[in-house]
Formats: C-alpha cells, sequence, structure tokens
C-alpha cells in the first residue's frame, strides 16, 4: 500500500492527492496502483485520468503501462468519488477459469475468447477482477502479460511479486516461446515463414486503437517478427482456409493479426483487420450450413517459460475451443466446389 506524501484529506474528497510508491507497490504498473489505491473509482475514470496528463509521476506525464519504483511520487487530480468501494466491487460477479497450471507462485489458465483481461477503456471488468472476487483469500493476484478480448488461450497470472517481475523479465527479454493457432482466409504460402514487417499503433477517428504495417524505416515503426507454420490447408468452401501456427518473436500490439492481414490473410472473424463480409456469412451459418461462428479463430495454444522459483522449463498447452474445432471439422467435411456444367 502507498504512503501519502503530506497531509490528505479523505479519499473520497474532491483534493489533490501525493502519493509514494512503497516497496510493496514497486514494479506495479500505474492503473494497477491507481485502481487500487482509488476504491471506489470507475475504471472508466482512472484510464481518463491518466490519457489526460491529470496522473504525474515524479511531476512527469506518465502512460498507464508505465512501471512505478519505490519512492516514486504519484499525483492525482481531485476526484469526487461517488461510488462506495463495496458497492464496485459487489457489480463484479467472481468467476474461476480453466486451470492450467498452479502453485504457490503462479496460475496458468485458459481464457475464453470475448472476455477481456482486465477493465478499463469502456470494459468494467475482466479476468483478473473476477478471479480476485473469486479467491478474496489471496493476498496478490497480478497479470503477468495480456491477451486481446478476442483471443482465446493461455493466461499467466502471479500469486507473488517476485514471481511476478520474473516472469515479466522474460517476456520483455523474449525468453518464452508463445505459439497461437490461427486460421486465416486463402491459401497461405509454405514458402512464406517469416513475417518481419515493423508496426504503428495510433488511435483512430473514433479513439480506438489501431495498429498498421509500416516501411522499416518509418520512424514510428517498431520491428516486428512472426514465425508462420501451416498445419492444415483446407480448400472448400471457397475462398479456402489455412490453419496456421504462429510463433512471436516481438510482442507487439494487435501483431498477429496484422501481419496475417497485410499479407493477404486475414484471421476469420477478426473484427479489426478481418473480411467482413466473410465474417458475416460465418456468423450467419450462410458459408457452412449448421455452422454458425461468431469469434475471432486466434488461440494462444503453447506457452514455455521458466518457473520464476525452480528455474525448470515449463512448457503449457491449451486445447482448441470447442467452437474452433467444430468449425475445422466442418470445414474439412465440406466438398470442394464444382464449376457448373454447360
Amino acid at each position: 500500500m502507498a504512503r501519502p506524501a503530506g497531509p490528505v484529506a479523505d479519499a473520497a474528497a474532491a483534493t489533490v492527492r501525493h502519493l509514494v510508491v512503497d516497496e510493496g507497490s514497486a514494479g506495479q504498473r500505474l492503473d494497477n496502483f491507481l485502481l487500487r489505491e482509488l476504491k471506489g473509482a470507475p475504471k472508466t475514470l482512472v484510464y481518463r485520468i491518466i490519457r489526460s496528463g491529470e496522473v504525474r509521476v515524479n511531476k512527469g506525464r506518465a502512460a498507464a503501462d508505465t512501471r512505478l519504483e519505490a519512492g516514486d511520487e504519484v499525483r492525482v487530480p481531485p476526484l469526487r468519488l461517488a461510488e462506495r468501494a463495496d458497492a464496485t466491487t459487489a457489480a463484479v460477479p467472481p468467476r474461476e477459469f480453466p486451470v492450467l497450471f498452479e502453485d504457490e507462485h503462479l496460475l496458468a489458465i485458459d481464457k475464453p475468447a470475448g472476455v477481456a483481461v482486465h477493465g478499463g477503456s469502456g470494459v468494467n471488468f475482466g479476468v483478473i477482477e473476477q478471479l480476485r472476487r473469486a479467491r478474496p483469500q489471496a493476498r496478490f493476484l497480478e497479470l503477468v502479460h495480456r491477451l486481446d478480448r478476442e483471443t482465446s488461450g493461455i493466461l499467466l497470472i502471479a500469486k507473488k511479486r517476485g514471481a511476478l517481475t520474473a516472469l515479466q523479465d522474460q517476456f520483455r527479454q523474449r525468453e518464452t516461446g508463445k505459439t497461437y493457432a490461427a486460421l486465416v482466409v486463402g491459401a497461405w504460402p509454405a514458402t512464406l515463414k517469416v513475417v518481419d514487417v515493423a508496426l504503428h499503433k495510433y488511435l483512430d477517428a473514433g479513439g480506438e486503437r489501431r495498429v498498421r504495417a509500416v516501411a522499416a524505416d518509418d520512424p514510428d515503426g517498431r520491428r516486428s517478427i512472426s514465425l508462420v507454420r501451416v498445419v492444415r490447408s483446407l480448400s472448400a468452401p471457397a475462398p479456402g482456409f489455412t490453419l496456421l501456427d504462429v510463433t512471436i518473436r516481438t510482442g507487439r500490439t494487435h501483431q498477429i493479426r496484422v501481419h496475417l492481414q497485410q499479407a493477404g490473410h486475414p484471421i476469420v472473424g477478426d473484427d479489426k483487420y478481418g473480411d467482413f463480409a466473410l465474417n458475416r456469412a460465418l456468423a450467419r451459418g450462410a458459408l457452412l450450413p449448421g455452422c454458425r461462428f461468431e469469434r475471432m479463430f486466434l488461440h494462444a495454444r503453447r506457452l514455455a517459460f521458466d518457473h520464476p522459483v525452480s528455474g525448470a522449463r515449463l512448457e503449457l498447452e491449451a486445447a482448441l475451443p470447442a467452437e474452433c474445432a467444430t468449425l475445422l471439422t466442418h470445414l474439412s467435411s465440406a466438398a470442394p466446389a464444382v464449376a457448373p456444367t454447360a
């Protein structure tokens, strides 16, 4: 818990607060730190005051993902918190998720598609808030990394701060092996095994986060590398599909989605970078009679990393979700299109 830097009025009062980060909070992201400190504050409010620059760390602007250090001073603008912490917490339904691995240091779950990993930016709550509600006895639960809301698969949660920092160091140093199953539109060329394309993250006119491919020498671009392997080719129905294994060497926002889309083969069901007409046909069951597919086919199926305490190499796998497996079954059994006779 942070301690006040000077005299501070009650947390619900509209006055500036100055908080000093203690050892127990060192290493936390700024957004997570504020969500814990500002009891009763809506998550949308917390992210808004960070984006607007009203929150200052050591008198400077900071982003939501800024890592705090012991001794940092965090300035919080005047806030009137109308909601009580009890009411806010009660609004989050407790939920457990399928467990792939668990010990006293970490938890690995199989996250379903359609569930955000945390609240914020219009989302009231996510995996981490629901887990905390389901496990009130847990003294520490923090996300090690993130998955897009529509991506399913392996997600790591640290149960101790030492495990959190050790695992995040591995992610930053690219010492983890992350492989995703992705179904794309069309026939992916088997010879295209490496996508090395720089990416630029930006906000569109509506304030939505977007990513685009840019030239390698673009000043706003960041080098991004994905390794691609064809698992299965499905020629019917038109336009055909390819199941891929994609292993990422860099962890950029929307990296796999944009890399595959810019190569001409968007991910099935992708609502940001996909083939929207095809997505609608699949969702209605118009493309495959008896099969409706209403999500993005991107699944974090394998994750390899060193245990943060023992150092043992762990390799976790999450089977394809039922809806993805069902779609593949229907595609495999679909008869190739036959050209009409004269």
